[in-house]
C-alpha cells in the first residue's frame, strides 16, 4: 500500500514537472518588439548625431549656393587723409556705403553646390544607416533576452532534477545499490547545471541592461519580453539575395553619390578657365567735409554703380594642380565604388549560405529535441509500470532540458542571421515599421 501511494505521488510530481517551462512567467505584461525598437530609436545618441550630421550637410549647401543669391552690405568709417582723399581700400571716404553683389556665372562655386547637395545625400543615408544598425542591435537584444530566461527556466527544473537524482542515488549508495562514484557523479552534473545557471543569469543582467540603456530607461528597470516566434523572409535564391543586396545596399549608394559628388568638382576646376560674372551694385553717400569738391569739378552727394563684373583668367598657377587633384580624388572614389560593390556581393552571399547553414543545423535540433521527448514519454511509461526508476526519468528530462536549449540556441542563430541579411539587402525596416 505504501509502495503504491509512493508511486502515486512520483507519477504526480513528474506530472507536474510536464508544465511548459514559460507556463509560471509572471503575469506582467511584456514590451511588443516594435515598440522596443520604436523607443531605442527615439532615444538613441547615435541616431540624434547623425540627425546632427545630417542638419550641418543641409546648412552647407544653402552657405554654399548663398554666393548666387542677392547679398547686400552697408557700412561707414572714419579715416584721416592728407591730400587726395580716399579710404583704405581706395575708394573715395563716403558718409555711408552700400554694396550689392549676386554671382551669375561661377563654374566652380556651382561645382561646391552640386557636392554638397551630393554629400547631403550621403549623410542622408548614413542616418538611415544608422537607425538600421540601432534596430538591428535592439532586436537582437531583445530575441536573446527571451531565448536566455527561456534557458534559465529550463536550467532551473534540470536543477531539480539533479536534487532528485542526488536523493535517489544517495539512497542507492546507503542501500548498497550503487558505488559512492555514482553519487559523486551526480554531484558533478549538479554543478554542471549551476555553473550554467550562474553564466545565464549574468548573460541576462547584461542583456537586461543593455537593451534598458538602448530604450532611454534605468538600468535597473525590469523589461519583460515577449516570446512569439518572430516570422522572416528571405529571398530563397543567391541570386536575388545578391542583386537585392547590390541593388538597395546603402553603402553603395553612399558611394555613387561621393563619386558624383567628386564628378562636378572635376567639372568645376575644369571650367575655372572661363570667366567669371558678377552682379554688382554700389551706393555711397558722400560729404563735403571730405573736401571732395577741392578735387572735382561738380561735387554730387548721391552716387550709385551698377552693372556686370567679369573676371578673366589669363595665368593661373593653380589650376592645373587643382584639376589634377580633382581627378585623383574622382579615380579614388570610382575604384572605392567598385571594390563596395564586389564585397556587397561577396557579404550577401556568404549571409546567405550562413543562413541555410544554421536552418539545417536548426532542423537538427528540433528532431533532436523530438527524440528526447519521445524518449521521455516511453521512460515515463515504463516509471508506471515499474521498470524505470525516478532517476531514469530525471534523466532523461535533463537531456530533453539540454535538447531544449540546444533548440532555442539553434534558432536563435538562425533568427540573428535572418536579421542580418534584411539588414543587407534593405528590408529590416518592415519588422518594426
Amino acid at each position: 500500500m505504501n509502495r503504491t501511494r509512493r508511486r502515486l505521488l512520483l507519477a504526480a510530481c513528474i506530472a507536474g514537472l510536464l508544465v511548459p517551462p514559460l507556463a509560471n512567467a509572471q503575469a506582467v505584461q511584456p514590451m511588443a518588439l516594435k515598440d522596443a525598437v520604436h523607443t531605442a530609436l527615439k532615444s538613441s545618441r547615435e541616431v540624434a548625431l547623425a540627425q546632427a550630421r545630417l542638419s550641418v550637410a543641409e546648412r552647407t549647401v544653402g552657405v554654399n549656393r548663398s554666393v548666387f543669391q542677392p547679398n547686400l552690405y552697408t557700412g561707414s568709417g572714419a579715416a584721416y587723409t592728407y591730400g587726395f582723399p580716399l579710404t583704405p581700400g581706395g575708394a573715395a571716404p563716403s558718409i555711408l556705403n552700400l554694396s550689392y553683389i549676386q554671382s551669375m556665372f561661377n563654374p566652380l562655386e556651382t561645382a561646391q553646390v552640386r557636392a554638397s547637395r551630393e554629400r547631403q545625400e550621403v549623410q542622408r543615408l548614413e542616418l538611415e544607416k544608422t537607425r538600421n544598425n540601432v534596430a538591428l542591435q535592439t532586436i537582437s537584444a531583445y530575441l536573446e533576452l527571451g531565448k536566455v530566461r527561456h534557458s534559465l527556466e529550463l536550467m532551473r527544473n534540470e536543477r531539480q532534477s539533479n536534487t532528485r537524482i542526488i536523493t535517489f542515488t544517495q539512497q542507492r549508495v546507503k542501500e548498497g545499490y550503487e558505488l559512492p562514484i555514482e553519487e559523486d557523479k551526480a554531484e558533478l552534473d549538479a554543478a554542471r547545471t549551476e555553473h550554467r545557471i550562474r553564466e545565464l543569469e549574468s548573460r541576462e543582467s547584461e542583456l537586461q541592461q543593455q537593451l534598458a540603456a538602448a530604450m532611454g530607461l534605468p538600468p535597473t528597470q525590469h523589461v519583460e519580453v515577449a516570446t512569439d516566434q518572430l516570422q522572416l523572409e528571405t529571398p530563397d535564391r543567391e541570386r536575388d539575395t545578391v542583386d537585392l543586396a547590390v541593388d538597395t545596399s546603402l553603402d553603395l549608394k553612399q558611394s555613387e553619390y561621393e563619386r558624383r559628388a567628386n564628378e562636378h568638382m572635376v567639372v568645376g576646376q575644369d571650367l575655372t578657365k572661363w570667366p567669371t560674372i558678377d552682379f554688382v551694385g554700389e551706393y555711397g553717400l558722400f560729404g563735403r567735409f571730405n573736401n571732395l569738391q577741392n578735387y572735382y569739378r561738380q561735387f554730387q552727394a548721391n552716387n550709385f554703380t551698377i552693372g556686370l563684373q567679369i573676371k578673366i583668367p589669363l595665368i593661373s598657377a593653380q589650376r592645373s594642380s587643382n584639376v589634377a587633384l580633382a581627378r585623383s580624388q574622382l579615380t579614388s572614389a570610382e575604384m572605392e565604388l567598385k571594390n563596395k560593390r564586389q564585397n556587397v556581393e561577396l557579404e550577401s552571399a556568404r549571409q546567405y549560405h550562413h543562413l541555410r547553414e544554421l536552418e539545417a543545423a536548426r532542423d537538427v535540433a528540433r528532431w533532436e529535441l523530438k527524440i528526447a521527448q519521445d524518449t521521455l514519454q516511453a521512460i515515463q511509461a515504463n516509471f508506471q509500470e515499474g521498470r524505470a526508476n525516478l532517476r531514469d526519468v530525471e534523466r532523461a528530462r535533463s537531456e530533453e532540458n539540454e535538447r531544449w536549449i540546444g533548440f532555442l540556441d539553434s534558432d536563435y542563430q538562425r533568427q540573428k542571421a535572418q536579421l542580418e541579411l534584411l539588414n543587407t539587402i534593405g528590408e529590416l525596416s518592415k519588422i518594426y515599421q
